[in-house]
Order: structure tokens, then C-alpha cells, then sequence
């Protein structure tokens, strides 16, 4: 199959996405480096840095108007899941938040609810770029498909995040405990389930727009997929020597190690969330690119 050059990211968007990177990383840094700067302010950086990436780097793949829409699903399904989520356990499991994640809406931190943007559209976008590995067949492909897609690279990344962010820094409380380092099962097929359902209503959205392309031409997806590595690099550099307890304790009373916390964090970012990554610009790399006006007009979304 031809491959289609990428349109070139012009030089202002080249460097927007730069400095919303290397925000990223200096929050990732700070985390795990001795610093005056309030907690918070560090979870602030780093939830805001991703949330403006997807922002600029979705409104080239699918214009403002697109990438807005893709920001309101996650905003209204994210929170409105999460606050049931605290008030009746379901679908995550029993838990609540504590001041680490700053204001709450409801029972949820503003921050939290924000954190589904940018991580849920690099977590689609590294899904786009893996499902190119078939050929950009996009028409054969059923809408389900990159939404389920979409679902496991993201939960990839919570499967290493949660216990880091419970149990030994306790931005949110297990209240019964669990057993992937005091995160219950039921959290990721709660977390499945949601994205899942933002990622399909995006997808519906994209296949009512079928007649209106969204993008002259192939965009690069590379940004993205960086981004999304980046990630993963920096739940490894939690394994680096830094403030925390040498042993962390889960409301049930069991102790855990959190050098294993951290340890397990990193080998699932470097052999899953890289995994995907790999997979995510080999197929971007070597396959024919297909923008979203492509998709959205061939039926996959």
C-alpha cells in the first residue's frame, strides 16, 4: 500500500507541543526530586501540561471544534463516574480522596477530573497508531475497535499509576484494600469500562462527521506516541531514591514495600506502556498514515 507523507507540524504548533513536553517532564521530575514546591502544585503541573498537549496537539487531527468535543465527553463521563463511584463503590470499588489532589467538585478533585483529557486522547492516539499496523484498512475495521484498543493502552497506564498514587502516596484511600499493592481488580475493570464508553461516544461522534473531513491531509502521530513513552519514563524514574516511606500501609492494616510498588510501576511502564508505544510508531513508521477525516469518512472511529 502507498504510504502518505504526514503533513509537516508547522513551527509554532512544533514548539507549543515542545514546551507542553517538557512541562510534562518537569513535573515528572519534580515528583521524585527534593523541592519546596507544594504537592499539589506538582500534580497541578503535571494533570494541566497533558490536558493542554491534547488540546493543541488534537485540534490537528481533528480541528477545535473536534478535540472540544473530545474534552467535554471526558469531563462529564469522567466526573459523573467518579462521583458515583465514591458515593456507592461502583464500578472502581470503595474509596475516597484525600487533600493531595487540591478543591473537590462534588466528592471528586477538579484535577482528577481533568486528568482523563490528556491522558485518555494520547492513550487514543497510540491506539490509532497500532491499529495502522492492519493496513489503515479503516472500513473493515468495526467502530468497537479502536475504542477497546484505546481501553487497554490506557488502562496500561493506571495498572502502573494507582498503586504509586494510593497506597504510597495516598492521593485516594482503598477502604478495603486490594491485592495489586492494595488497589482492588474491580478499580481497572471500572477504569476499562469508562474510558471505554468516552471512546465509544467519541467514536459515534466522528462517524456522524463522516461527510465533514477533518483533516486535509495525514497528520503525524508521533507527538502523541512520545508523549505517551514519556509517560511510562517517568513512572520509572519513581524507582530513583526520594521521600517516601520505606514501608506503606493500605486501610486493611497490610504492608507493602514501596520500593516493590515502585519496582512493579516500572516494569509494567517499560514492558506494557512501551510495549504499546513500540507497536504505536512501528505502525505508524511503516504503514500508511490515515487522518481522522479519512477514518471518520471510511466508517472507523
Amino acid at each position: 500500500m502507498e504510504k502518505l507523507a504526514a503533513a509537516p507540524i508547522r513551527p509554532t504548533i512544533r514548539l507549543a507541543l515542545g514546551l507542553l513536553l517538557a512541562c510534562y517532564l518537569g513535573a515528572r521530575i519534580l515528583e521524585v526530586a527534593s523541592s519546596p514546591v507544594p504537592r499539589t502544585a506538582i500534580v497541578a503541573l503535571d494533570v494541566l501540561s497533558a490536558m493542554a498537549f491534547a488540546l493543541v496537539d488534537g485540534a490537528r487531527h481533528y480541528r477545535l471544534r473536534g478535540i472540544l468535543v473530545f474534552t467535554a465527553i471526558c469531563i462529564v463521563v469522567g466526573n459523573l463516574i467518579e462521583n458515583v463511584g465514591v458515593m456507592t463503590g461502583f464500578p472502581f470499588g470503595r474509596y475516597y480522596f484525600v487533600e493531595l489532589m487540591g478543591p473537590k467538585l462534588f466528592h471528586v478533585p477538579v484535577l482528577l477530573g481533568l486528568a482523563y483529557i490528556g491522558m485518555a486522547y494520547v492513550s487514543w492516539t497510540v491506539a490509532r497508531a497500532i491499529l495502522s499496523n492492519f493496513g489503515g484498512a479503516a472500513a473493515e475495521v468495526p467502530i468497537v475497535a479502536l475504542p477497546l484498543a484505546a481501553s487497554f493502552v490506557m488502562v496500561a497506564w493506571d495498572l502502573a499509576q494507582d498503586p504509586v498514587w494510593a497506597t504510597v502516596l495516598h492521593g485516594w484511600t482503598w477502604r478495603d484494600g486490594g491485592p495489586w499493592f492494595g488497589v482492588p481488580i474491580s478499580n481497572y475493570l471500572g477504569w476499562f469500562g469508562t474510558v471505554f464508553t468516552i471512546y465509544l461516544l467519541f467514536a459515534l461522534y466522528l462517524r456522524r462527521r463522516r461527510q465533514l473531513p477533518l483533516a486535509a491531509q495525514p497528520v503525524s502521530m508521533n507527538p502523541a506516541i512520545f508523549f505517551y513513552a514519556l509517560c511510562a519514563a517517568g513512572n520509572v524514574l519513581q524507582t530513583l531514591p526520594h521521600a517516601v516511606p520505606a514501608v506503606v500501609q493500605d486501610p486493611t492494616g497490610k504492608q507493602w514495600l514501596a520500593a516493590d510498588i515502585t519496582a512493579a510501576s516500572a516494569l509494567v511502564s517499560v514492558f506494557v506502556m512501551g510495549g504499546f508505544a513500540t507497536l504505536a510508531w512501528i505502525g505508524h513508521s511503516t504503514h500508511r498514515t490515515t487522518g481522522p477525516g479519512e477514518e471518520s469518512s471510511k466508517g472507523m472511529s
